[in-house]
């Protein structure tokens, strides 16, 4: 799984694997309740079987709990940390598949409007009251999914300002040039990490942050975890590509193009389902006759193994920012 692969002559090896580990998730769950962790993350790229192992970590959870292990009465409840599952109506698409969790309790998954723009400061507040639900309960919380950001956002402590949209104002910076912002912004303040320069959306919404704080009052969040465990999942290149065709043909025999079909029947704009991306971007522009199926299938799939390495790539840049994470084959 460490090894370098060749890709032919004159091609650069492809970066190499994390190594596995044995996980004695016995032991984190003992640790948990001795204080020495606060959160349980579970983390992968799109079809690596991270919702599944998380389950059965809760499953794991539950039995310590009837053997007399943990506390009675103890569980395991997952948090979601996906960025489109938390919309409603978008269930095949963004492969809910909530049947998975059987009887495991599951947040922040369907709680937005489909068509809205759900933010990162949302799921960072909405992430604190579960998490500190959880907890109350005397529960273990599960944090599950594969956006990097909410991961980041939830356990590396960002306070994350609740500021609301200026269209005016960014009607106004939109017509500058990058440079420009860039400039405009670092004179303002010190950005809380280096993706406020990622993009122009984030530069004109870190802009947007700084105006306002400079004038209101602003609520942040103040309780975070402190002590996050990192498990990632992990499968082979050639066993993702092949999941992630797989689970695509399975979507699309299970309904994915009358999902999308019935949004925009339901007056969500074409536009506002391209903003999701993947599924929703390509299906919606076949069913508005700007790709035919084939065409649609094909770059649906490559955008979703692009997708999966970019988020790969995010986690390793959290491990050289000094995040364990340790790594399980599923």
């Amino acid at each position: 799984m460490g090894r370098k692969k060749d890709t032919g002559p004159g091609v650069p090896p492809m970066a190499e694997l994390p190594e596995v580990e044995e996980i004695d998730m016995e032991d984190i769950v003992r640790q948990y309740y001795a204080g020495r962790y606060d959160l349980i993350c579970i983390l992968g790229p799109t079809a690596s079987g991270k919702t599944g192992y998380a389950v059965r970590t809760a499953m794991k959870i539950k039995e310590m709990t009837d053997k007399g292990i943990i506390p009675e009465g103890s569980r395991g409840e997952i948090i979601s940390a996906d960025s489109r599952q938390v919309y409603r109506g978008m269930d095949i698409g963004t492969g809910k598949d909530l049947r998975e969790y059987g009887d495991v309790a599951y947040h922040l998954i369907d709680i937005a409007e489909a068509g809205s723009k759900y933010n990162i400061y949302e799921y960072q507040r909405d992430f604190e009251k579960a998490w500190t639900e959880v907890r109350k309960r005397g529960n273990v919380p599960i944090l599950c999914g594969g956006s990097g950001l909410y991961i980041e956002a939830a356990t590396r402590g960002y306070s994350l300002p609740d500021v609301p949209a200026d269209p005016e104002l960014r009607a106004v910076l939109e017509k500058e040039d990058t440079g420009t912002l860039v400039r405009r912004l670092a004179s303002m303040k010190k950005p809380h990490n280096s993706t406020d320069y990622d993009t122009r959306k984030r530069l004109i919404r870190a802009i947007e942050i700084a105006v306002y704080e400079a004038e209101h009052p602003v609520n942040r969040t103040e309780s975070l975890p402190k002590s996050t465990y990192y498990i990632g999942t992990l499968v082979s290149r050639e066993e993702r590509n092949r999941r992630i065709d797989s689970r695509l043909e399975a979507r699309l025999e299970e309904g994915m193009v009358d999902e999308v079909r019935k949004l925009l029947g339901s007056g969500l704009k074409a536009e506002d389902l391209i903003y999701y991306g993947l599924e929703y971007k390509f299906v919606t522009l076949y069913l508005t006759g700007v790709l035919d199926y084939g065409e649609m299938k094909k770059l649906l799939a490559i955008a979703i193994h692009q997708f999966a390495k970019r988020q790969m790539t995010w986690f390793r840049g959290m491990e050289r920012k000094g995040i364990r994470i340790h790594w399980v084959q599923v």
